[in-house]
């Protein structure tokens, strides 16, 4: 690697951390097994000969619980996962043989960042809200870039901005905002590897329709293969009008499992001070 390069990584870029801090009664939907945290051991219970001890903890934590992204044995339709893949005969076992979270990989790609709320003239989407073609329309237009195949596209909703209430940030009384299947089809028509939100679930979900169908995941990872990450933190990147970056990703390679913890990265070009 030249120093060139090591120069520009380290002191002409800023990096977003797109993660969410984990710790115990972080908002999560209730139907995920919640994060725990205990320390195992603790400094004292073994001192070694040269006064030395070491503390360790045991987590215990569902894949779709905090910052985390869906692999495509997330969700099947009539019995299906993605490419028509049997889900029954592929989860056999206890841990899926097919679209594991070990098969995501790891990602240095482009991503898009699309401000549905700013479009949308606000600080953040009404809790229900959908976010519809023409508002990530409006969104495109404002970012004044164009989408390629296999980027990653994150949408900005504000709702974010929640994350310190849990009630309501996950909301179940009145929902949360994202795509319902116009977005979804605006989405896949888009060719992502995957798209993202600041939201608990990333499409719309109203209290009504909780339990009745998830038309986003459906169509983005059954029907197209493309991954949804959820509890994205954007404020910060759309605090500062970024609309364009390099996206980093590396979830946790869990064999057989229907998703992954994860702390993206954004990287973005330091505006010149000269």
């Amino acid at each position: 690697m030249s120093s060139e390069f090591i120069t520009l990584l380290t002191e002409q870029t800023d990096v977003y951390d797109l993660g969410r801090p984990m710790f115990i009664g972080m908002p999560q939907l209730p139907d995920h097994p919640p994060f725990r945290m205990t320390l195992g051991r603790r400094h004292g219970d073994l001192v070694r000969g040269d006064g030395s001890s070491g503390a360790n903890e045991l987590i215990i934590t569902g894949g779709h619980v905090g910052t985390h992204i869906d692999a495509l044995s997330h969700i099947s339709f009539d019995g299906l996962l993605h490419g028509g893949i049997d889900a029954r005969a592929a989860e056999a076992g206890g841990a899926f043989t097919e679209l594991g979270a070990e098969t995501i990989g790891t990602w240095v790609c482009r991503g898009v960042l699309l401000d549905v709320a700013r479009a949308a003239g606000r600080d953040r989407l009404d809790a229900g809200q959908e976010v519809t073609a023409d508002l990530l329309d409006h969104a495109l237009s404002s970012a004044g870039v164009e989408l390629r195949d296999r980027d990653v596209i994150l949408i900005h909703t504000g709702w974010g901005s929640l994350f310190a209430d849990r009630d309501t940030f996950v909301s179940e009384d009145r929902g949360t905002p994202g795509p319902g299947q116009e977005g979804a089809d605006w989405l896949a028509a888009k060719n992502p590897r995957a798209v993202g939100s600041d939201t608990i679930a990333f499409e719309r979900i109203v209290p009504e329709g909780l339990h009745a169908g998830l038309p986003a995941h459906r169509t983005l990872i059954v029907d197209h293969g493309i991954h949804i990450i959820e509890l994205l933190n954007l404020s910060q990147l759309a605090a500062a009008s970024v609309s364009e970056f390099v996206f980093v990703l590396a979830p946790l390679s869990i064999v057989g499992a229907t998703g992954a913890p994860v702390r993206p990265l954004a990287v973005v070009d330091r505006p010149s001070t000269s």
